[in-house]
């Protein structure tokens, strides 16, 4: 694949926490397995609570993998949600957790009544996924505790990284790879999809971005449409806005595309679950195209019944997907 100028550096973090990989320790207060079930069925229920799309499509996955993606999400919204709520011990919360979650042991969930944490620790034992990527993402969330400008789209690619790409680069370890695949080349793929789909939450969520302080926008782009941050607090569509939009969604669609072939790259098993993550978040740039660009007023979404009609599909095309060259 022919690489973008962003996608270096951003390889480069995915190479080198892929090589620094560590497998945990059996913990001194090995989990009962009905706790640890308890815990599994706690980081479900979150997810369930708070994405709707990811539920869906890590219900394609077989149980023991489908568990512990959802134990890889509750894990990320944990961890999100420490930065988004009120208050000044945001820091410290989000240093907790971490060292909570990351421990080089399963924690004991009795003593610290911590289900998420015990989850996605067994997750990680099970599925060798590399500590760094977890480490990457909490690096990536803790940004949003003094929201920063971002000059470029270059700028804004190393942020989705942090926040988005070390979920897809966690999330194949657990889905698998194919009979000869090689877990480095998977990566270049892991990545761009990461970005495509923070891309989209960032598209259609301008205007409560920016509500909450929060402009993730590249300036310079937003400045070669003749844009500024006084446009996005006006939430006024004009013909401008349409214009800057129509750039964004084109892009992003590219690295849809651009990131598929790697699908192919993944075990049988769990080709059709992240197929679907990408094509029903991609549909939501339709939605976007639909209501007129308006990202102010409205949130754009696939509805249920828009997403279970999509499935047949995407099975096909998971089916079909040919895998990269070497």
């Amino acid at each position: 694949m022919t690489l973008q100028t962003w996608e270096h550096r951003l390889l480069n973090w995915a190479y080198e926490a892929l090589d620094e990989r560590a497998s945990l320790r059996p913990g001194p207060h090995t989990p009962k397995p009905a706790l640890l079930g308890q815990a599994y069925t706690y980081s479900s229920a979150l997810t369930h609570t708070y994405s709707r799309t990811f539920y869906l499509a890590s219900g394609l996955l077989p149980g023991g993998k489908r568990a512990a993606a959802r134990a890889l999400y509750a894990f990320c919204r944990v961890s999100d949600d420490i930065v988004d709520q009120p208050g000044e011990a945001q820091a410290a919360q989000l240093a907790d957790w971490r060292r909570r979650a990351l421990a080089s042991h399963p924690p004991a969930y009795a003593a610290g009544n911590d289900p998420v944490a015990l989850a996605f620790a067994d997750a990680r034992a099970r599925y060798a996924i590399p500590r760094r990527y977890a480490e990457q993402l909490v690096d990536g969330v803790s940004r949003d505790l003094s929201p920063e400008r971002y000059e470029t789209f270059d700028d804004l690619a190393a942020y989705c990284y942090g926040v988005a790409s070390t979920v897809g680069l966690m999330a194949m370890h657990i889905v698998g790879f194919a009979p000869g695949a090689d877990c480095r080349q998977a990566i270049p793929y892991a990545v761009r999809l990461g970005v495509a789909l923070q891309l989209t939450n960032i598209l259609r969520d301008v205007g409560a971005d920016y509500a909450a302080g929060r402009v993730y926008l590249p300036q310079a782009e937003l400045e070669d449409f003749g844009l500024s941050e006084a446009d996005l607090a006006r939430g006024v569509v004009t013909d401008r806005w349409r214009a800057f939009m129509r750039f964004q969604l084109q892009r992003n669609r590219g690295l849809y595309e651009e990131a598929m072939p790697g699908v192919a790259l993944l075990a049988p098993d769990g080709r059709f679950a992240i197929a679907a993550a990408a094509d029903l978040y991609r549909a939501i740039l339709a939605d976007i195209e639909a209501h007129d660009y308006d990202v102010f007023q409205r949130r754009a979404h696939l509805s249920a019944l828009g997403k279970l009609g999509r499935l047949p599909s995407i099975w096909w095309q998971a089916a079909r997907v040919n895998a990269p060259a070497r």
